[in-house]
C-alpha cells in the first residue's frame, strides 16, 4: 500500500499541484487583464468535457480539443478591426456554457458525474488524475519559466514588443492555451463554475502585497496552496462541498489582502490618509 492509496492522500496531492498551477498562471491573467477571457474560457470548454464523458471519451482531451478551437478563435477574433469583436467574442463563449448545459440535460437522468463537472469533486481524484495534473503542470512551468521575459514584457508593453519585432500573435495564443490547459486541469477538481476564483483571488491578492513581478509569482502559487489545502480541509471537517469551499476560501483570502495590504490596501490607505489630514489642518491653521 503507498501514500496515494487513500483518497484524502490523492485529493491532497491534487490540492497541492492545482493551487501552485492556478495562482501561478494566474499572475499572468491579472497582469493582462483576462479575467473576462478566463471565465468565458471556462464556461465554453464545458460542452467539450461533457461530450466527452458522455461518449465515453477522455475528458482531459475533450477539453482540450474545445480549449485548442477557442483559443484560436480568442485571437482570431480579438484581431479583427471590428467593433463587435469583443462581444461576438462573449456570445461564442457564452454559447459553449449554454451547448454543455443542454447536454447535461439530455444525458440520463441523475446522471451526477456530469453536473459534478459544474461544482467539481477533488476528493474522488484517482491516480491517473494526479498524473496528469502533474505531467501538465510540469509542462507549464516549463513553459512559463522559457517563455518568462517575452510575457513579461507583452504584459507591461504589449504594443512596444509588437513594434519590436516579437511574434505578439503566437505568444498571446500560447498564453491563452496555457490557461486554457489549466482549466482543463481544474476541472474535475473544483468545476467549472468555480475555476476562476482559484484561478484568479490569489494572485489578485499577492498582487495587492508586493510590485515586484518574481514575489507576486512565488506568493501567487503559495497561497493557490494554501486556499486549495485549507478548503479541502475544511471540506472534510464540516461534511461541506469541496470546490465551493475551496473558491470561498481563495476569494477571502483576496478579500482580506484587499483590507489589509499595507500599501494597496484600504485600511493602509486610510491610516496614510489621517496624518496628511492632519497635516493639512494644521497648514490651513
Amino acid at each position: 500500500m503507498t501514500w496515494f492509496d487513500t483518497y484524502t492522500h490523492r485529493a491532497y496531492a491534487e490540492a497541492v499541484m492545482v493551487g501552485l498551477l492556478a495562482g501561478v498562471v494566474g499572475v499572468q491573467v491579472v497582469l493582462r487583464k483576462l479575467a473576462f477571457h478566463a471565465m468565458a474560457m471556462t464556461h465554453a470548454t464545458f460542452p467539450g468535457v461533457v461530450l466527452a464523458s458522455m461518449l465515453g471519451l477522455d475528458i482531459y482531451l475533450g477539453g482540450a480539443a474545445v480549449g485548442v478551437l477557442l483559443s484560436l478563435a480568442i485571437v482570431g477574433l480579438t484581431r479583427s478591426p471590428s467593433r463587435t469583436a469583443s462581444g461576438a467574442t462573449g456570445v461564442i463563449l457564452a454559447a459553449g456554457f449554454a451547448l454543455g448545459a443542454a447536454l447535461v440535460a439530455a444525458g440520463p437522468a441523475g446522471d451526477r458525474k456530469l453536473s459534478a463537472f459544474l461544482v467539481g469533486s477533488i476528493v474522488t481524484t484517482d491516480t491517473r488524475d494526479l498524473v496528469v495534473t502533474a505531467g501538465t503542470g510540469a509542462v507549464i512551468l516549463l513553459v512559463l519559466g522559457l517563455c518568462a521575459k517575452e510575457l513579461t514584457f507583452a504584459a507591461f508593453d504589449h504594443e512596444g514588443m509588437r513594434a519590436a519585432g516579437h511574434p505578439v500573435t503566437a505568444l498571446d495564443l500560447l498564453l491563452l492555451l496555457v490557461v486554457q490547459a489549466v482549466v482543463v486541469v481544474l476541472t474535475p477538481a473544483v468545476g467549472i463554475m468555480l475555476t476562476l476564483a482559484l484561478l484568479v483571488a490569489p494572485a489578485a491578492a499577492a498582487r495587492l502585497w508586493t510590485d515586484s513581478l518574481a514575489r507576486t509569482t512565488a506568493l501567487a502559487g503559495a497561497l493557490g496552496i494554501g486556499s486549495a489545502s485549507a478548503g479541502l480541509e475544511i471540506s472534510r471537517h464540516y461534511d461541506v462541498a469541496a470546490g465551493a469551499t475551496i473558491a470561498l476560501v481563495a476569494a477571502a483570502g483576496f478579500v482580506l489582502s484587499l483590507l489589509l495590504s499595507p500599501r494597496h490596501g484600504l485600511l493602509g490607505r486610510l491610516v496614510r490618509r489621517r496624518p496628511a489630514a492632519a497635516a493639512s489642518a494644521a497648514a490651513a491653521g
